[in-house]
């Protein structure tokens, strides 16, 4: 194996080393770098990317990567892991998603490095980082207030991604549309395999969306040659979806409901009622879909039209295999991610 340069930094086969690649400065004079860190194997292997808080306040891709880091197999890793916990240093320490310049990061790629500061930390991470990797995978979770069953998302027409989804052995596994400059469509257009996982919510630690992502990432890994193979807890097979919808609050009041993520609902179901405040009336909240529960609020007051619930609507896996070529209503990804 050859030596694996970032930066300044020469790692040699079965070595680790944390890199800082200078990112820029803050009005009071303060450094701001994007810190990666390089663990090698001692045998050749793939190269792949883990990377956290591109939205600054999804901050459990941080814990994920920290256990990934700390896991016995990787002490017989095969190839490459560069693993980047905070990719946006700036909303991470003041607790938000966007960068300084208001910016979304993930709709910023492949970057700059000659347009605003989300576009040049876009391009560094992007030039230094996923052009150095063959496959990645991208952590993320629900916006604030709102929270996700652990899932997998992944673009139509990609059966290598399909197959590291299954190794990954999610709950859901959702084909969902490519989003204009996200790193997902980025990634793919310059031939790396980028798998986006979502699960919990911002500003929190959710230990099962946590415990599900790190197994599912060492699975992967297992799939891909880089580990020994990893022990698979029994659980229930992924259910797979090409279409979601979000029941909407019919009017404005309190929110009661017992549903929570990762429930099965029937077409027509109610799943909760508003009420007014006054006790003068509730409305019922209605699935259209038959399907599992992939995300909802975590708001007991709603205004009416707000998103409740995320339905995916499942369906055998042959049937996507068969349809990726042709579904004509993917995945609606939260609105902001």
């Amino acid at each position: 194996m050859s030596v694996f340069t970032l930066g300044e930094a020469d790692v040699q086969p079965g070595q680790r080393a944390t890199v800082d690649l200078p990112v820029s400065m803050l009005s009071n004079h303060t450094h701001v770098a994007l810190p990666v860190h390089v663990a090698r194997g001692e045998e050749d292997g793939p190269v792949i990317f883990l990377s956290g808080a591109i939205h600054g306040d999804e901050i459990q891709g941080v814990e994920i990567i920290r256990r990934i880091l700390t896991h016995p197999a990787l002490l017989k890793l095969k190839g490459t892991l560069l693993a980047v916990p905070i990719v946006n240093s700036f909303g991470f320490l003041n607790h938000t998603r966007y960068m300084p310049d208001r910016r979304d990061l993930n709709r910023s790629f492949p970057g700059s490095d000659r347009g605003s500061l989300a576009s040049q930390v876009a391009d560094i991470f992007f030039r230094e980082v996923v052009l150095r990797s063959g496959y990645g995978i991208d952590f993320h979770t629900a916006a604030l207030h709102r929270t996700n069953l652990p899932q997998i998302r992944l673009a139509p027409e990609e059966p290598e991604l399909l197959a590291l989804a299954e190794a990954f052995a999610p709950p859901v596994i959702l084909l969902s549309r490519l989003r204009e400059k996200s790193l997902r469509l980025a990634a793919g257009e310059a031939g790396v395999k980028v798998l986006l996982y979502e699960g919990g919510e911002a500003l929190r630690f959710d230990e099962m969306a946590i415990d599900a992502a790190v197994k599912g990432t060492l699975r992967v890994m297992a799939h891909l040659g880089m580990i020994g193979p990893v022990p698979v807890t029994l659980a229930p097979a992924p259910v797979f979806s090409d279409s979601s919808a979000w029941v909407r609050a019919p009017e404005s009041g309190i929110l009661h409901t017992t549903r929570r993520i990762g429930d099965r609902v029937g077409q027509r179901e109610v799943v909760g009622v508003v009420a007014d405040p006054l006790g003068t009336s509730s409305l019922p909240l209605v699935s259209d879909e038959d399907g599992i529960i992939v995300g909802r609020t975590n708001l007991p007051i709603v205004n009416r039209g707000d998103a409740v619930f995320h339905i995916a609507k499942a369906k055998p896996l042959a049937t996507i295999k068969e349809q990726g070529k042709t579904a004509a209503a993917l995945a609606d990804e939260d609105e902001i991610i």
